[in-house]
């Protein structure tokens, strides 16, 4: 063995393990593991492969010093963010997307999914920049392209060809946003014929308002369908779900199920731009993901974007949304917390086709988590306290500590039940 973890929990309320490791995999997962090597005491805590970022902006994050945000609606910040990509440099792209890679590294995420804008105002250097930091922090996170038309396709031909460039020079799928197109079903086909011609999956920011009509959904279940695509569309926001009466709601979660095509909601974004025309009783705007889950959707949560005109706050922190949007979704019982754990975790892995699981001969991707399962993370918002990549140790910070007076003690309690064999 190269190291163990031992006293690990893998699942709630399941007895601990040691979890050996050789060779950038998991060579052994039982209790008492015997052998001679490194180790680390886990103390109970819970161990799971990592979060998964499957909708994420890198490229335009930490733009809010040079944008205005006056009346906080996607218009503005689709504007706003198409006047500042303009002066983006290949140097500042990477460096603003390596600050949030280490924020996502430090908050447990060991893979990503980010949309980077290819058009005529971006040209291809963010393109060129995402691709460089992909490389250089590949030991520690996997890091997944997708070449995006935020601001439209069929008006501005231009994108397409560059859309094609940016997917030869290694972007790993193409995305659409076929509501900033006038002619969203074409730009849903173009978006399609690119992914056919390069044998990629195909991801769009669709639905994004809260008027249950005009959906582009129907136009992308049935291109999937027509070209056999099931297992490689998904669809971010969606937000005109939230406005359907229940019964449509169900029945297009049914179509998406059925056909294959995966959702992911960002609920800081979604909270933050939908419902400013409302002056009282607010809409949460945000997708009802834990009923689509139950429907056979592979149901997701995001961060989306990280300060910047969309989302002006964030810090990268996927136990973070999961947490906001139990609240948002007003979850209480333990598996709707597991639930909604598995959408920032496995099922995420799921939509961006990793290998995900902890067994033996399965990768060496673990994070250690502050919890005793992924119900009590959820509620807590357990903080990663380290992480392993194929095996080795990418992230470490230590647990809260409280200083008592001299001579006082008491039970450790974690999220109202006493830890197991912990001592103030």
């Amino acid at each position: 063995m190269d190291f163990v973890l031992r006293n690990a929990r893998i699942e709630a309320g399941g007895g601990l393990v040691d979890i050996g490791l050789a060779g950038g995999r998991i060579a052994a997962m039982e209790p008492g593991l015997r052998c001679e090597a490194p180790e680390r005491d886990a103390e109970g805590r819970f161990v799971f492969p990592g979060f998964v970022d499957v909708h994420i902006h890198l490229d335009k994050a930490c733009i809010l010093d040079r944008c205005t945000v006056c009346e906080g609606t996607l218009s503005e910040a689709v504007r706003e963010t198409a006047r500042a990509k303009a002066a983006f440099t290949q140097d500042d792209v990477y460096r603003r997307a390596a600050g949030v890679v280490d924020m996502a590294i430090l908050q447990g995420t060991l893979a990503l999914r980010t949309f980077v804008e290819v058009d005529p105002r971006a040209g291809l250097r963010s393109l060129e920049a995402i691709l460089r930091l992909k490389a250089d922090t590949a030991d520690a996170i996997d890091i997944e392209i997708c070449a995006f038309a935020q601001e439209g396709l069929t008006q501005e031909p231009e994108t397409g060809a560059m859309l094609a460039q940016a997917l030869g020079l290694g972007a790993d799928l193409v995305g659409g946003c076929p509501y900033t197109d006038p002619d969203p079903i074409a730009h849903v086909a173009g978006i399609f014929d690119l992914a056919e011609r390069f044998g990629t999956g195909a991801d769009f920011h669709v639905d994004f308002d809260l008027d249950p009509d005009g959906s582009a959904l129907p136009a992308i279940i049935a291109e999937t369908g027509r070209r056999r695509y099931g297992g490689r569309v998904s669809v971010g926001h969606a937000t005109k779900l939230s406005a359907m009466a229940p019964e449509a709601a169900e029945a297009v979660g049914r179509r998406l199920a059925d056909a294959g095509i995966a959702l992911t909601v960002l609920p800081a974004t979604d909270l933050f731009l939908t419902g400013r025309d409302r002056t009282r009783l607010v809409p949460r705007g945000v997708a009802p993901a834990h009923l689509m889950k139950r429907l056979g959707v592979t149901a997701t949560i995001a961060t989306n974007n990280v300060l910047n005109p969309f989302t002006p706050f964030g810090d990268a922190s996927l136990i973070r949304m999961a947490n906001l949007y139990a609240n948002v979704a007003q979850l209480a019982r333990d598996d709707e917390m597991e639930a909604v754990f598995a959408m920032v975790s496995c099922d995420a892995a799921k939509l961006m086709g990793r290998d995900d699981g902890l067994r033996v001969g399965g990768p060496a991707d673990l994070v250690l988590l502050d919890a005793t399962g992924p119900a009590d993370a959820v509620r807590g918002i357990a903080q990663p306290l380290a992480s392993w990549k194929t095996g080795r140790l990418v992230m470490e910070r230590p647990a809260g500590t409280i200083h008592r007076a001299a001579g006082a003690t008491r039970p450790r309690v974690a999220f109202g039940r006493a830890a197991e064999g912990f001592d103030a």
